[in-house]
């Protein structure tokens, strides 16, 4: 269980930097993409092996590398305007 940890978070890790190599202007500061991409690359490796149990060799960091690049989508976000505040809110 402590290897599948630690490769999830090392998916995790290598996924952000894909991520921040790729969308740079659209993602926040590179600390926020590495520590979601690590938490999400953990839980998706917890989940799934709770799910499934062990043994799965494979699915396991499938499943880290999925929720991680899931969470890691929350994060993009849309190009050029600047998001528009309710009128509530002003």
């Amino acid at each position: 269980m402590l290897l599948e940890s630690i490769s999830s978070v090392v998916l995790g890790l290598a996924l952000s930097w894909v991520a921040l190599r790729s969308l740079s202007g659209r993602l926040p500061s590179p600390r926020v993409v590495f520590v979601t991409g690590g938490l999400g690359a953990l839980f998706g490796a917890y989940l799934t092996h709770s799910t499934l149990g062990s043994g799965h060799v494979l699915a396991t960091p499938t499943g880290a590398l999925l929720v991680g690049a899931v969470t890691l989508s929350l994060l993009i976000r849309t190009r050029g305007r600047r998001p528009v505040r309710s009128a509530a809110a002003q």
